[in-house]
């Protein structure tokens, strides 16, 4: 496991290749240097289960009863989560090492190549993340290209609590997003896409997190909020912004959702100072496709399978300011 880091005068940002991980984010703050990532430290890395700021793919998310078929043939995937596939399976890409591509003093990229059958998924995928820090914003960009049509979802898993607080619920959150997808408590959709006003699920206007946790049958199904929104926006506006009194994250990307997960078995997890972190310590905003969509068409119309020799290309970009 090899570290590098990426600093400027607003961010220190560490990264591992063991996983293509994003490690340790610090804001420098005008009285402090703030580390914002919900993580662990290098040593406990591989005994952690959260995905800490980890690159997921080839599929992230889930795909029920582990299966899905493609031009005639059904291919079988582990099963990690209950009768589930979570994040691609026990070996997905967040616990293979990756290749480092390039690096400069500002940008590191990182390569990995999925075999065909790997963790059960059909085609050779060339996978390259790339870290790039701009000022007071990093960019995360993700292209890959695959020799057969294949499920391919690729994003990051950090976690962020802005003050190093014991828990996110006091945090402002706004998302563009008028729907949400209601899942059962495995995670897998079992209704369709539904209107947020109204509902416990309305971000449109920044609220803090902890003001409707829980509040409804759809949260209670998965101990809170762990539910992709339908972004409604192009790339150039915003998709969700994270708050706190002295510090907000502004997330931008190129993906039609994203999933929003607020560390509701968070609980036992190693933290930095030889502890355990509790449940809701962070945040998880991970752009993507919609989960399950291999074996949903109404969720595939918005993307989740890359045809052979097509290029995939998505990116997030994550802004700090005061």
């Amino acid at each position: 496991m090899n570290l590098f880091t990426l600093e400027n005068e607003f961010l220190k940002i560490t990264l591992s290749d063991f996983g293509a991980s994003w490690l340790s984010c610090v804001v420098k703050m005008p009285n402090e240097e703030r580390e914002v990532l919900v993580t662990t430290d290098a040593k406990n890395w591989q005994k952690q289960t959260a995905f800490f700021g980890a690159t997921i793919g080839r599929y992230a998310n889930r795909i029920a009863d582990a299966k899905y078929s493609l031009n005639g043939k059904t291919y079988h995937l582990p099963k990690n989560n209950g009768e589930n596939n979570l994040h691609s399976g026990p070996l997905g890409a967040d616990k293979v090492l990756w290749s480092l591509e390039n690096q400069s003093p500002q940008a590191v990229k990182f390569s990995y190549i999925f075999a065909d059958g790997e963790q059960g998924f059909g085609g050779e995928v060339k996978a390259f993340v790339e870290y790039q820090l701009v000022e007071n914003e990093l960019k995360i960009i993700f292209d890959a290209t695959s020799d057969q049509d294949t499920p391919l979802c690729l994003t990051n898993h950090a976690y962020f609590n802005l003050q190093g607080s014991e828990n996110i619920l006091e945090h402002q959150l706004q998302l563009n997003a008028e729907k949400y997808l209601p899942v059962d408590a495995s995670g897998i959709p079992n209704a369709p896409l539904k209107e947020v006003a109204g509902t416990s699920f309305d971000f449109r206007k920044a609220k803090k997190i902890g003001q409707d946790l829980l509040a409804d049958e759809d949260q209670k199904a998965v101990k809170g909020y762990d539910h992709a929104f339908q972004l409604a926006k192009s790339s150039e506006n915003l998709t969700a912004c994270l708050s706190v009194d002295d510090l907000k994250m502004e997330l931008y990307t190129t993906m039609p959702a994203i999933q929003i997960y607020t560390g509701n078995w968070l609980k036992g997890q190693p933290n930095l100072n030889g502890g355990e972190h509790n449940d809701y310590a962070g945040i998880a905003l991970e752009p993507e496709f919609f989960p399950n969509s291999v074996n949903q068409p109404e969720l595939l119309q918005f993307g989740g399978i890359t045809k052979a020799g097509e290029s995939y290309h998505h990116w997030i970009g994550y802004r700090f300011s005061l």
